[in-house]
This record gives structure tokens, C-alpha cells and sequence, in this order.
């Protein structure tokens, strides 16, 4: 198309669009409008007209007029300087308004220039920022520093991060930079969900959802802040051992979540046995009863989990990954199966997630070697963790030793049957 000698159904239906999106933010800003304020920018009428200029100076560009984009930009930048200056001499801030006109000029020129997907992006942003004023203040007021700085770092280690790091293997243990940080992110997903569900539930319903949902976390971690909660408030210990019971039962389902991503086929070799495992720690917390005494307040429950994300466990976690991933390597070829169960016991006392990931992604042990490998890690974890609980919980000591002692034992069948 021709655009210097022809103005087709294209080109109308581009310059409607740049008509109606200028119109969209040019209500937005006379509903806007208090009655108490003059020197208004614009309104209803401004925004479209800045909007057809910005098309206006596009269509100058496509048939060779120099520097016109850049002069109408110009303008429209002196014209909202202008009301800026007015507006700072009634003693009023804020340049939303200015710097919208400035959009606003550019998403009618992209109108013409460049896919209508863009322009109609750009206009349907602004102005759902610009009628979002109050959400956005709201917001801003309930943000915590802690939760804001934990959502950068993980930006960071999912958006810097993982693009600069090699997609290939290193070594003889095949150790490949970009996919252990892979598993980095999805752990912290998960962790990060888990996190703001539990601020978001846990105050209303009661410990016990916080133990549920803490679970996507870190169920050891819940188990030792729960062991505190009943170590101060002796009145809460059934509460506390119901959501430490819980949080257990939920790391079953989300390692079984870990294998159907990372290997399909250890996920369905283990899917009924770690299924019945979750379903016993149900049963074990619904036998623990609470007493009425044993009552949830608000300010109780951020001790649950204290940080949605740092740094530095990312950076334990893949320190972890690398160091199981080499010793599974290491004691399948010289101990064999022996050794790699041997190293199960043991990173159960750790943490379960490194050593279950890096039997996903490697190649070295069979699915059934595998699957039982993952069943003494969890059995070593699950009596790890009733430990903690019960130095802790005194007032539910014998309950808790009872309860995980039985859901450890419950395991020892279950490696006959992988």
C-alpha cells in the first residue's frame, strides 16, 4: 500500500483506532476532574486531538517530512510543560496528566507505524493505570519493604539470572548451569506462592491452613516455627503439632508435583506411594484433637514463615543440587545401590528437594533405585522433623513422637513396592 497517494479501509480503521484510544484516555481524565481544581490539562476533547496529531505527524513521516515525529513530539512536550508550570504556581504536583499527552501522541503515531496490537496495548494500559490511581495508593500503603525487596531478588535470579547461563553440560556428571537454576526458580515459585498464601489465609482460618499451605514452602521449616509457637503458648500445642502434621503431609504432594515436571516416569512409579504417605499424615493430624482453648490470633501467624525470598538459600539450593547430583554419581559407581540409599538417609537430615531433583535429571540410577532413594530421603525427613517438633513442644512431646514415629515406619513397606 502506497500510503503517500491512497487511504484505504486499513487506513480509516488505523485512524478510528487512534481516534477511540485517545477518547479512552481523554474520558478517563474529565471523569477525573475535581470541580475544586481549574488549568486541567486535558480532557475529553485534548487526549484525541493529541492522539490524531501523533497519526498526523506519522503519516508526514511515511511520505519523507524530516524530523516531523520528533517537532510534534517536541510540542506536545512544551505544551504539558506549560501546564506543569501553571499547575506547580497553585501549589498542585504531579505530572500524570503532562506525560500522558506525551503517550498519548505516541500511541497514535504507532497506530499508523506499527502493529495496532502495540497502540491498542499501549492506550488500554494507560488508561487502566490512570483509573487505578486509588488501587495503586492503596497498594503502595500495604506494601512491605521485606516482600517488595524479596520480589526483586527473585526477578532477578528468574530474569537476569537464568538468560546468561550456559545451556550445556559440563564435566563427566553432566552438570549443566541452566538447568540447575531452572530448578532454583521453580523451588522459589513454589516457595513464593506458598509464602502469600499463607499471609493472605493464614490469619483468618486458623494454624492449620497456615500448615497446609506452609507445606509448599518448607514443611521443616513450619515444623520448627510451630515447635515454637506451642513452646510460648503451651495452650496451642495440638494446633501447632495439627499444622507441622499437615505441612508434612503437603511436601508428598508437592515432590510428587517435582517429579511429573522433571521426570514423568519416577512421578508415576511413586504416585500411589507417596499419595498413601500424604494421606496418612490427614489422618495422623485429624487424631490429634484440639482442645477450645486452642484458638488462632492474627498476630500469630507471620512466625510461621518469615521471608518469601533471599538470595542466599537460592544459591544453597543449587550449591546443594551440584554437590548431591556429584556424590549420587560418585556412590552409584562405587558403592552401587548401597551408596546412593546410604546418601538418601542422610540428605533427608538436609534437605529433601536437592537430592530429589538431581535423581530427576540424572541418568545414572535406575527408576527403581531412583524411587526408592526418594522414599529413604522422605522416611529420614519426616523423623528429622518430628525431632525438631518435639524438642520444641513439650506439652505434645509424646503425641508427636508417637505420631511421626509411626508415619516414618510407614515408609519401610512402601521401598518393596517401587
Amino acid at each position: 500500500m502506497d500510503v503517500s497517494h491512497s487511504f484505504d479501509l486499513e487506513m480509516g480503521l488505523r485512524l478510528g483506532l487512534a481516534l477511540a484510544l485517545g477518547l479512552l484516555v481523554g474520558l478517563e481524565r474529565e471523569s477525573a476532574r475535581s470541580p475544586t481544581r481549574r488549568l486541567l490539562f486535558g480532557g475529553v476533547r485534548t487526549f484525541p486531538i493529541i492522539s490524531l496529531f501523533g497519526f498526523a505527524c506519522a503519516w508526514l513521516h511515511l511520505i519523507r517530512v524530516p524530523w516531523v515525529l520528533a517537532a510534534g513530539l517536541l510540542a506536545v512536550l512544551v505544551l504539558g510543560a506549560v501546564a506543569y508550570v501553571g499547575k506547580l504556581r497553585e501549589g498542585r504536583a504531579g505530572a500524570t496528566s503532562e506525560v500522558t499527552a506525551l503517550l498519548t501522541y505516541v500511541t497514535g503515531a504507532l497506530a499508523l507505524l506499527a502493529d495496532i496490537r502495540l497502540a491498542m496495548a499501549l492506550g488500554v494500559i494507560n488508561t487502566i493505570l490512570l483509573s487505578e490511581k486509588a488501587s495503586l495508593e492503596s497498594l503502595v500503603e500495604r506494601l512491605d519493604k521485606a516482600e517488595f525487596l524479596a520480589m526483586l531478588r527473585f526477578l532477578l535470579v528468574t530474569f537476569i539470572i537464568y538468560p546468561v547461563l550456559p545451556d550445556e553440560d559440563f564435566s563427566a556428571f553432566h552438570l549443566n548451569p541452566a538447568r540447575i537454576w531452572r530448578m532454583v526458580i521453580l523451588v522459589s515459585t513454589v516457595g513464593f506462592a506458598g509464602y502469600f498464601l499463607v499471609k493472605k489465609f493464614g490469619s483468618r482460618v486458623g494454624l492449620w491452613l497456615s500448615g497446609l499451605m506452609g507445606g509448599i514452602v518448607s514443611s521443616t521449616a513450619v515444623s520448627m516455627a510451630a515447635g515454637r509457637i506451642a513452646q510460648s503458648q503451651p495452650a496451642r500445642s495440638t494446633a501447632a503439632l495439627q499444622a507441622t502434621l499437615l505441612a508434612s503431609s503437603i511436601m508428598y504432594v508437592r515432590v510428587l508435583a517435582l517429579l511429573a515436571f522433571f521426570k514423568p516416569a519416577l512421578a508415576r512409579a511413586l504416585a500411589w506411594q507417596l499419595g498413601a504417605l500424604a494421606v496418612v499424615g490427614l489422618l495422623l493430624a485429624v487424631s490429634a484433637r484440639r482442645r477450645r482453648d486452642d484458638d488462632t490470633t492474627p498476630n500469630d501467624q507471620p512466625t510461621m514463615l518469615q521471608n518469601p525470598f533471599e538470595i542466599r538459600p537460592a544459591l544453597v539450593f543449587a550449591a546443594l543440587f551440584v554437590m548431591l547430583t556429584i556424590l549420587t554419581v560418585y556412590a552409584k559407581t562405587n558403592f552401587g545401590s548401597a551408596g546412593v540409599l546410604s546418601l538418601a538417609c542422610f540428605s533427608g537430615l538436609v534437605d529433601v528437594d536437592p537430592f530429589i531433583l538431581s535423581l530427576a535429571q540424572g541418568t545414572e540410577t535406575t527408576v527403581q533405585l531412583a524411587a526408592q532413594a526418594i522414599l529413604v530421603a522422605l522416611m529420614s525427613n519426616t523423623l528429622l522433623k518430628g525431632f525438631y517438633f518435639a524438642t520444641l513442644a513439650r506439652g505434645v512431646r509424646a503425641g508427636a513422637l508417637l505420631r511421626y514415629g509411626l508415619w516414618t515406619l510407614a515408609h519401610a513397606p512402601l521401598l518393596w513396592c517401587v
